[in-house]
């Protein structure tokens, strides 16, 4: 088969600084938190927003999706910004975002302002998006940046946790979503306000963390990017910090700042390697993962069960992709990339097309959707199948790989294309979803059943492996036999 693959190197002897680099590490992480918060914590305030202000399916979909534009924006300019101004200010302007947005969707005053606070807070999650997976990859030796790296997915897993937990929370401590809580505030608008207390942390900590040594020596700050390599990154097999440096000097442009037409090549095409992020960014969205997560109460309520039940189920459902997501934190540095993916989309393609079938068999009752006799336990069950291979695979292993797989000459410019690309097609599924619902939903989990087919072939044939490769040493890559 024909793949695209680097040099590794070396394994170290041993890791230096550990430590201190695993807390940047997870400190940089925290913006993911704040990006799985954000994203799902309308999950349980969507009944009670199309209650409270009247609103159609399609401007319900569309007010669930519309932070996803902002998503896509953010990420689109969080390269440059990174690149012009720093990693650590750029995710100290995201947690910004990330707090105006909170205060501004618990207390909008109709559905337009509501959209404009969630586009707002979605420029914070695109930004968060680009800036923390290169900076995660940028401070982590290579041994372990597969760890160091996949803890933004267990952030991001960790927020989609809690904003669920809150939002089951504060519904029952009101008697439902729609009712009053605080204040005179409707429980819904508490989840939103809710955010504002991890933002205010995530601007607090970014202080706390220095500057991407990569970023330092682009800059031609060469005494700062050694105080960082020797003080936090660590130096291993006795190599000098002067030694990294000029190694990192001769993969970069100094001084000048990434644009969209480095991404072209020598022969006046986009390079392989930035097409191959695209399209893994691509497959990840059209699985339809956030389905589960934006919809879920509403589809287990579309099924027969309450509004407690379902809300119970989305959060037993959140803890399931946070455990998952540890297991693939455990193996990605000993298994590598590539065995996770393709695991994880034969996986996904099962049981996204149990849940096709089990919906196959939905009858309509006094106008309502429920599955008859042993289909809806089925359809439970292969959720949180479906759930546990993307956690374990492509959820962190995507990311990961986006923010290791560029060279050092395009990473940021190259991230922020591929995020947005992500966003835009998580958009796209998420706006589309109610309609495809309504046509049916046994047709649209038998889409996203086939689009995990296709991106199984997809790496198969063309993803390369990073495992254990130094930043230094990827390449626009070249297609070669896969051993």
């Amino acid at each position: 088969m024909s793949t695209m693959s680097f040099k590794p190197t070396p394994e170290a002897a041993g890791p230096a600084h550990s430590g201190r680099v695993a807390l940047v590490a997870v400190i940089a992480a925290f913006g993911g938190f704040l990006f799985g918060f954000d994203t799902s914590v309308i999950n349980g305030a969507v009944n009670a927003l199309r209650a409270g202000f009247g609103m159609s399916e399609g401007l319900t979909g569309f007010s669930v999706s519309c932070a996803l534009l902002g998503c896509m924006v953010g990420a689109w300019f969080a390269g440059g910004l990174a690149d012009r101004y720093g990693r650590v200010r750029s995710m100290i302007v995201a947690a910004a975002l990330f707090f105006v947005s909170a205060l501004g969707s618990g207390l909008a005053p109709d559905v337009l302002w509501l959209i404009v606070w969630r586009v707002v807070g979605g420029l914070g999650v695109g930004m968060a998006s680009v800036i923390a997976p290169a900076y995660i990859a940028e401070v982590s030796p290579a041994r372990v940046r597969g760890r160091l790296g996949s803890l933004w997915q267990l952030a991001i897993v960790a927020g989609i946790f809690v904003a669920l937990l809150s939002d089951a929370y504060l519904a029952q401590l009101a008697g439902g979503a729609g009712a009053q809580l605080w204040f005179g505030l409707a429980a819904w608008r508490w989840m939103f306000i809710a955010e504002a207390v991890p933002s205010v942390l995530y601007g607090i900590m970014a202080f706390a963390i220095p500057e991407s040594p990569r970023y330092l020596v682009a800059r031609g700050k060469l005494d700062r990017a050694a105080r960082v390599l020797r003080e936090i990154v660590g130096l291993e097999g006795g190599e000098s910090a002067e030694a990294k440096i000029a190694q990192i000097q001769s993969t970069i442009t100094m001084e000048k700042r990434q644009t969209l037409r480095d991404l072209i090549g020598a022969n006046g095409r986009i390079m392989p390697i930035v097409w191959i992020g695209i399209a893994l960014a691509v497959f990840q969205q059209f699985v339809g993962i956030n389905v589960i997560f934006y919809y879920s109460s509403t589809l287990w309520q579309a099924v027969g069960f309450a509004e407690s039940d379902s809300m119970t189920i989305t959060v037993i459902t959140s803890v399931t992709n946070i455990v998952v997501t540890v297991v693939a934190i455990a193996s990605v540095d000993r298994v590598g990339r590539r065995p996770l993916l393709i695991a994880g989309s034969a996986g996904m393609a099962v049981s996204l097309g149990v849940m096709a079938l089990c919906f196959a068999q939905a009858v309509t009752v006094d106008g309502k959707v429920s599955l008859p006799g042993a289909w809806g336990i089925t359809a439970l069950i292969a959720a949180n199948l479906f759930v546990i291979f993307f956690g374990a695979t492509w959820g962190p292993i995507m990311w990961l790989m986006l923010g290791e797989m560029f060279p050092n000459r395009i990473r940021a410019v190259a991230l922020s294309a591929a995020a947005a690309v992500n966003w835009l097609a998580n958009f796209a599924i998420s706006t589309l979803f109610p309609a495809m619902a309504d046509f049916s939903l046994a047709a649209a989990y038998g889409f996203y059943a086939v689009c995990s087919l296709l991106s199984l072939f997809f790496v198969l044939k063309w993803v390369p492996e990073t495992k254990g490769v130094e930043l230094e040493e990827m390449t626009e890559g070249a297609h070669t036999r896969a051993a």
